[in-house]
């Protein structure tokens, strides 16, 4: 689903707002999302998932073109761990 998919479906369930205050409410939940990651905290939404970031440890890659070994820097890289009624849910779609 695209964000753009997304505003359109709250848009039908929510009829009284109008789509530019859907799409600030959708801007303002992915800010705060993103602006919590990067103080390095932890955004825990119940019975969906958690997002938290990961420190990577640098380490030896290769470029896939020249298979010339490149030293890769460590990182900090966002990281999702769906909750168990995402997961639930999920399973029981792709069973049928």
């Amino acid at each position: 689903m695209t964000k753009l998919k997304l505003l359109h479906q709250l848009n039908q369930t929510f009829p009284d707002m109008s789509l530019s205050q859907v799409e600030k409410t959708i801007d303002i939940i992915f800010g705060e999302i993103v602006g919590a990651l990067g103080k390095g905290y932890r955004v825990e939404l119940r019975r969906f998932g958690v997002f938290s970031i990961r420190y990577r440890d640098r380490r030896m890659g290769r470029n896939p073109k020249t298979g010339e070994k490149v030293n890769i820097e460590g990182k900090f890289v966002p990281f999702f761990k769906a909750g168990k009624r995402l997961r639930d849910r999920i399973n029981v779609i792709h069973e049928k």
